[in-house]
């Protein structure tokens, strides 16, 4: 079978490092360059190189995309987000306990009709990469069929997702809820089917402690102890009134987090979104086992939750990733991420630096992931997946970086001015997968 060649021509930048967070990047941590070209073999990256030194090398069947003019990257990286939630963003005026009662609960049963939820995940999908999203951790619901849906339309757009089945067994409406071991039987089931095919993952997604009974949340452990190279992704210490339901539902543990311990769920695979109300020495063991929290600002603002301390988890060695929520958040594009992101760290005195914003949504985010191997810069092996950025995008963005003097300068405009417009094409698996018309 012929290989089929690609050459993308343009600006590039891309981290191969943590930058650190002052706003001159740490020696060696980023590679720029103005007239690059990426070199794609069957999806995956040959070179990248200055265009002059790469023209000569590839062969003559070679298709030439000309992106003189924007700037590539790889693809962003969202490492929580509620799909089947889409249809509640913005959603006015409640915390987070009874925006899920009033808003979310509701939305979700829908998903237990097939059409529907084949619908959503296709709507789903065309606004992420219309943002320039390329991979995601994804909550679906408690229904099988809105996991199925959204596999088969991440696979035949040949995206690198990973997702799960929410597992409820109590506290929530009798439309939403399993019998205990049914959703771990629904759930084995799915990751037989699902995890591992193509470029799609499976996560094991219990809501969060207050919807699982000990029972549940035991049998999760289980499954995941079995199979270690599985995810999982839950929420954690996201809003005081929560924690304080899970203190009176699990009066036997220590604390939120070590309800998560007590049932084997803390492990280096393991997301836990918010963790905003955390105290050191929670952070100190959630690092020890290798686990991310995911930094979900927009959502954290737009609820009112609290704000994220993004160095004190730094300090404790513990990792952090970037993502929407949705529909807590309010926009799918990682840019919207990033200027909620600075303005929580600006209000406790650590902004986010242009060069610190793209790592987390990149490479940083994909080292969360343990995906930092595949995707997450752009380097000769690595996965195809890229996002075109125009600069000219709006008149404002192209007044302003007309302004700049320096990357550093202009990649934090972008940062703080871009949205899903500045996106002028996606691509996956060396494949464009969306253009802006």
């Amino acid at each position: 079978m012929t290989a089929t060649h690609r050459l993308l021509r343009g600006a590039i930048f891309t981290c191969v490092d943590d930058p650190g967070e002052e706003n001159t990047p740490l020696p060696g941590t980023t590679r720029y360059w103005d007239d690059g070209a990426i070199w794609i073999v069957d999806g995956h990256i040959q070179a990248v190189d200055d265009h002059a030194a790469l023209i000569g090398r590839v062969p003559a069947e070679t298709e030439h995309v000309d992106y003189r003019g924007k700037l590539m990257m790889p693809g962003f990286i969202d490492s929580h987000v509620h799909y089947v939630q889409l249809d509640i963003m913005a959603a006015y005026g409640r915390e987070l306990l009874d925006w899920l009662n009033d808003y979310t609960f509701p939305a979700e049963c829908r998903f237990a009709e097939q059409a529907h939820a084949e619908a959503s995940a296709e709507r789903f999908l065309d606004e992420m990469l219309r943002a320039g999203t390329t991979t995601a951790q994804v909550f679906c619901s408690s229904h099988p069929v809105s996991v199925d849906s959204f596999f088969a339309a991440a696979q035949r757009r040949r995206l690198r997702m990973i997702a799960g089945k929410v597992l409820m067994d109590r506290h929530a409406p009798a439309a939403l809820v399993d019998d205990t071991l049914g959703g771990i039987r629904d759930s084995e089931r799915l990751i037989a089917d699902w995890h591992g095919r193509d470029r799609l993952s499976y996560t094991l997604t219990p809501r969060f402690a207050p919807t699982s009974s000990a029972e549940q949340l035991d049998a999760v452990g289980g499954v995941l102890r079995n199979a270690p190279d599985l995810y999982l992704q839950t929420h954690l210490s996201e809003n005081r009134g929560e924690i304080a339901w899970v203190s009176e539902l699990f009066p036997e543990s220590r604390d939120y987090l070590g309800v998560y311990e007590d049932h084997g769920l803390v492990g280096p695979r393991s997301t836990f979104a918010h963790g905003i109300h955390l105290d050191d020495e929670q952070r100190r063991r959630l690092a020890a086992e290798g686990a991310n929290i995911a930094f979900c600002p927009t959502s954290n603002l737009f609820l009112g939750s609290g704000l994220m301390d993004r160095l004190a988890c730094r300090d404790a060695g513990l990792a952090t990733s970037l993502a929407s929520d949705v529909g807590g958040g309010t926009s799918l594009s990682g840019f919207g991420t990033l200027q909620g992101a600075y303005q929580v760290g600006a209000l406790l005195g650590q902004p986010l630096t242009g060069w610190q914003g793209f790592y987390r949504l990149t490479l940083g985010n994909a080292r969360a992931l343990h995906l930092a191997d595949r995707i997450g810069s752009l380097e000769p092996g690595q996965e195809a997946d890229i996002v075109v950025l125009d600069p000219e995008a709006t008149p404002l963005l192209s007044r302003r970086l007309s302004q700049t003097g320096s990357l550093a300068e202009r990649l934090f405009a972008m940062m703080m001015l871009g949205d899903d417009r500045t996106v002028a094409a996606t691509w996956a698996d060396g494949r464009r997968v969306h253009q802006r018309p």
